[in-house]
């Protein structure tokens, strides 16, 4: 008689497999220049379907330009121009709303940033092999053609209030393209502010801190030499006060030169300054 042995296989579960660690990407110099395009563009466009999807968005740059202008010809135009010579201020004061919008628009991109960082959106980001500074630049791109719409409708209701174009079209193109520049050198600063403090109200609350009196120690809405003498020398160092009456001079005639040059100086030191700044403390905080 034949004894059969038998022998119980005994189950054991396969350990797992340890997952690879997260490849961080973190030197932009190993990434060339056409990738680096490549990535502005796609995160470009990410940016500009989040608009498409959420309209509302673009509410600001839509209105503002229309609210404030009409505001501040029909309120306070006859106090400064004089009653019956409110065609006369549109046409002071259109330039130097260009200075402000730039500013306004130039605060959503610190906002966006923060609630980028609150969504968990720059976790994403963070696996993937992207210069750091694309995902910056791509927001600086969007909102650069925001930043053109608001002039495209503060012009048109410009010309609807009365505004006359004193030069050519190319200095008015001019006038455009350095407010443009300006703008795109205030984002940094809020990229920065943006990076630096916790949620997107606190980027508004100390933007509002930074808005007011380089709004309204300017020469934005009124001449400087209606100003008290301290006011205006604070006025004469006022980087908005250079845009507005550069782009003034643009649009109407009178002197360039020098509030040109300090337009391009300011642009240029903020630039130069702030966008380091922001692209070291991105890196830190991704």
């Amino acid at each position: 008689m034949s004894t059969v042995t038998t022998t119980k296989a005994t189950d054991t579960a396969p350990s797992p497999r340890p997952e690879p660690p997260v490849r961080v990407v973190s030197d932009e110099g190993r990434i060339g220049l056409r990738a680096n395009l490549r990535h502005i563009g796609a995160l470009a466009r990410r940016n500009v379907l989040q608009i498409k999807q959420d309209p509302e968005s673009m509410f600001d740059v839509l209105l503002m330009p229309i609210v404030f202008t009409l505001l501040f010809v029909f309120v306070f135009g006859g106090a400064v121009a004089g009653k019956g010579n409110q065609s006369e201020y549109v046409s002071y004061l259109v330039p130097g709303l260009m200075a402000m919008m730039g500013l306004n628009v130039s605060m959503a991109v610190g906002s966006g940033i923060n609630e980028d960082f609150q969504k968990g959106v720059m976790d994403r980001f963070r696996t993937m092999p992207i210069a750091r500074s694309s995902v910056l630049i791509a927001k600086i791109v969007v909102e650069v053609g925001r930043m053109m719409v608001a002039f495209a409708i503060l012009l048109i209701v410009g010309f609807v209030l009365g505004m006359e174009i004193e030069t050519s079209p190319l200095q008015v193109l001019a006038a455009i393209g350095l407010s443009l520049l300006f703008g795109a050198s205030l984002m940094w600063i809020f990229i920065l502010i943006g990076l630096t403090v916790k949620t997107a109200q606190a980027v508004q609350g100390v933007g509002f801190l930074v808005l007011m009196p380089l709004q309204f120690g300017s020469s934005i809405f009124t001449p400087p030499s209606t100003m008290p003498g301290w006011l205006q020398n604070f006025t004469d160092y006022n980087p908005l006060s250079n845009l507005a009456d550069t782009a003034r001079a643009l649009f109407i005639g009178g002197p360039l030169a020098h509030d040109l040059w300090m337009t391009v100086a300011w642009a240029t030191v903020i630039t130069a300054v702030t966008a380091p700044l922001a692209v070291s403390k991105f890196r830190k905080k991704t």
